[in-house]
């Protein structure tokens, strides 16, 4: 399997787990009814999950209205730390035991000012359904032993430019839905 530490020069920023795989299961619909998720076109307003402010439950409507209900859990770390993850991630999303994952390349974490460490993603979804972000966020704490804090960030976040250095312009204290 390509490891994403080894792309240096292709202007590949990131490397998707379907780009090493070839597995049905990876992105599927079987994952809303083995892990009992909302497709997007079935979520109402009733579901919105509970908002600590304004803005938060404003970008939730937003992504309601758009069915932009995908979101990720990004863990970060060295090259090293992301070659041991990536292949037992890509394995996890072969399983359905996630949605997908997405890993950052050498050439991504050269040229994308904006990152200290290396990025790995993982994806949900449907960021509403709070029951498998949770599960989710678990499932990489006790497989992996991540024990820093995560981030998940829904890709309204990422569609409207929402960072660490932009947050506070969208009235946010942080570029993240859920910290955990």
């Amino acid at each position: 399997m390509r490891s994403p530490t080894t792309i240096t020069d292709s202007e590949q920023y990131w490397l998707r787990s379907r780009d090493v795989s070839d597995s049905p299961k990876i992105g599927s619909e079987d994952y809303f009814t083995e892990h009992d998720v909302r497709r997007p076109a079935e979520v109402t307003a009733a579901d919105l999950p509970p908002a600590d402010t304004n803005a938060v439950r404003e970008l939730d409507r937003e992504a309601l209205d758009q069915q932009k209900t995908i979101g990720k859990w990004q863990i970060t770390g060295s090259a090293d730390r992301t070659d041991e993850l990536w292949p037992n991630l890509v394995a996890d999303a072969e399983a359905g035991i996630i949605w997908a994952v997405k890993a950052m390349t050498t050439f991504g974490y050269r040229n994308l000012p904006m990152y200290d460490d290396y990025v790995l993603t993982v994806y949900t979804p449907n960021y509403f359904e709070r029951h498998d972000v949770t599960r989710v966020r678990s499932h990489l704490r006790e497989e992996y032993g991540i024990t820093r804090e995560l981030y998940y960030k829904p890709d309204i976040y990422t569609t409207k430019g929402i960072d660490a250095e932009t947050a506070e312009e969208f009235g946010l204290s942080r570029p993240a839905r859920y910290v955990d």
